[in-house]
């Protein structure tokens, strides 16, 4: 049986589609399947491999994937002209689909003018305010999640590659840092839950290594695309800690710590999770 969007998800389309006032056509695909092995590298194992076949099939079909219509907005936002230099993405970078192949598979990464880890969403506000003179786009916002799905999407099933070493090694470390520390009126921190029981059950659902290849993703619970810091925050709050702000340093870091895990894995974006 094939999984539909809900009423919600038909909604918010048209909800979208309002907002940015302009249809553009997708060519959409089926991915071609991959075998499972290529959701794995050594122990790292993606979240596609926790799903159950229908999800897997929803993910593949550019048509079924609801996360494509974020892909759509990110695509019209990206000829858009804004901001006081009258300039859009496209001006400067041409056809996304060259010029930013292979750039989601390197993020979070450094940033020589910030002088600390930057996220994608970062360096694409970064962008927006240095090159073209426009407001940045707010966190979790319908444009910059479109944005940064769109732009994830021109690395799908590249290898995430992200450095960890030289002025980036010590960002690496604090999120380690952050990523195996108890938190919360539970004491519970990530490692216990997506290294110490991977793949155990918690009530109806299989816990995956929380691996982020594939975010900006979908998740039926959310019915929308949601960032990784999305995730995190959601997480801080079910081990009954006070979740940090979008964008704070703490949370970048441990982007890149948990990037990290999974290097090499194939970038999935927009993937479907439940």
């Amino acid at each position: 049986m094939r999984l539909r969007p809900s009423p919600l998800v038909i909604i918010a389309t048209l909800a979208l589609g309002v907002l940015f006032l302009k249809p553009v056509l997708v060519t959409s695909q089926t991915t071609t399947p991959a075998p499972l092995s290529a959701y794995q590298v050594g122990k790292e194992k993606s979240g596609f491999i926790y799903l159950d076949a229908p999800l897997r099939a929803m993910q593949n079909d550019d048509f079924s994937n609801p996360g494509y219509l974020w892909v759509q907005k990110g695509q019209a936002l990206w000829s858009t002209a804004d901001g006081t230099n009258g300039k859009s993405c496209q001006t400067c970078h041409s056809a996304a689909e060259t010029s930013m192949r292979g750039v989601g598979a390197r993020y979070p990464a450094y940033d020589p003018k910030s002088g600390k880890v930057i996220d994608l969403e970062q360096r694409i506000n970064e962008m927006r305010v240095d090159m073209m003179g426009a407001k940045p786009y707010k966190w979790e916002s319908p444009q910059l999640l479109a944005m940064t799905t769109y732009v994830k999407l021109q690395s799908r099933g590249m290898p995430v590659d992200v450095t960890t070493t030289g002025p980036a090694h010590a960002a690496w470390a604090a999120g380690k840092t952050f990523y195996d520390t108890p938190r919360g009126q539970l004491g519970v921190s990530c490692q216990m839950c997506h290294v110490q029981h991977a793949g155990d059950q918690l009530r109806s659902d299989t816990l995956s290594q929380g691996q982020t290849n594939g975010f900006p993703t979908y998740r039926l619970k959310w019915q929308a695309v949601g960032s990784v810091q999305r995730r995190f925050r959601g997480c801080n709050a079910k081990v009954r800690a006070q979740p940090l702000p979008f964008g704070s340093q703490q949370y970048v870091d441990l982007e890149l710590y948990v990037a990290s895990r999974g290097q090499g894995l194939p970038i999935e974006t927009p993937s479907v999770r439940r």
